[in-house]
């Protein structure tokens, strides 16, 4: 018999579901125009003012996990050296035997 429903039955399973449905409740001091701004953009958009929040700290924390970099360079093949002789490039197999002890 599970606990819940050893306690309180489906009464207190669905309270508990509802009280802990992964979100938090806090408390932020918002400069008033810029809450201003948020709640006309959340009416504009027929959408909360937590959810435009939300979307706001998402975009955020995203570009911060992702800095912007320079231009990548990625290393390219000259064309040197190549295949040993004898060696199948078909062939994981063969590819595989030729590298020996370094694969």
């Amino acid at each position: 018999m599970s606990f819940l429903r050893a306690v309180g039955g489906p009464h207190l399973k669905s309270q508990y579901r509802i009280l802990y449905d992964g979100s938090m409740k806090t408390t932020l001091d918002i400069n008033d125009q810029l809450l201003a701004d948020a709640k006309a953009l959340a009416a504009q958009q027929r959408t909360s003012l937590t959810r435009v929040i939300e979307e706001g700290l998402q975009l955020r924390l995203r570009n911060q996990a992702a800095p912007q970099r320079g231009k990548l360079r990625l290393p390219v093949f000259k064309g040197r050296g190549g295949l040993a002789a004898g060696v199948d490039p078909l062939s994981n197999k063969a590819m595989l035997a030729a590298l020996g002890d370094d694969a």
